[in-house]
């Protein structure tokens, strides 16, 4: 091959890798390929940020993608310009199971087992809390809003307690 289509043929190539290149580096990456075959994919909808004005409180949650078996999420919420109420949670994956542990106020970390799964439904369980929480539910919509529900028992007396939240900026 003469010296001249050897430097385009090299040429060539090299624009070829650098596009490559840029094309990954500017794509989203598909981070459900990092989870293992019993990993917490099938939760990806609750990924995002969400927002809901309950009665003067305004309630944001966030959460990361599925990656490495985990979605790590937090909550706050504001009232009179003060936050009052903030929680840190994570989705794991774990061998016995998909938890939902919850942290609200930086307590210790509360397990939830997934109890069931449809859809974009998902039903995280603790009967034995020692706490009065013992279910939460969450639930993407139809319309694109998420519903966050809590449902346990105070004193003898049953109790619930939902959000519906709106993809953060809408």
């Amino acid at each position: 091959m003469n010296r001249q289509k050897y430097l385009i043929l090299a040429a060539a190539v090299v624009v070829m890798l650098a596009l490559s290149a840029s094309r990954r580096a500017s794509t989203p990456r598909d981070t459900t390929a990092l989870d293992s075959p019993t990993s917490i994919s099938g939760l990806a909808w609750f990924a995002g940020s969400w927002e809901t004005d309950d009665r003067g409180r305004y309630v944001e949650e966030h959460w990361t993608r599925p990656a490495g078996g985990t979605m790590l999420g937090m909550s706050r919420t504001v009232r009179g310009g003060k936050t009052v109420a903030f929680e840190f949670i994570r989705l794991e994956s774990r061998p016995d199971g998909i938890f939902y542990v919850a942290q609200p106020q930086g307590h210790p970390p509360v397990d939830f087992k997934l109890a069931e799964l449809q859809g974009q439904e998902a039903t995280f369980v603790n009967p034995g809390h020692n706490d009065h929480l013992k279910k939460i539910v969450y639930r993407k919509n139809l319309d694109g809003s998420l519903t966050a529900r809590i449902e346990g028992e105070d004193a003898g007396q049953a109790f619930s307690q939902e959000w519906l939240y709106q993809p953060q900026g809408k």
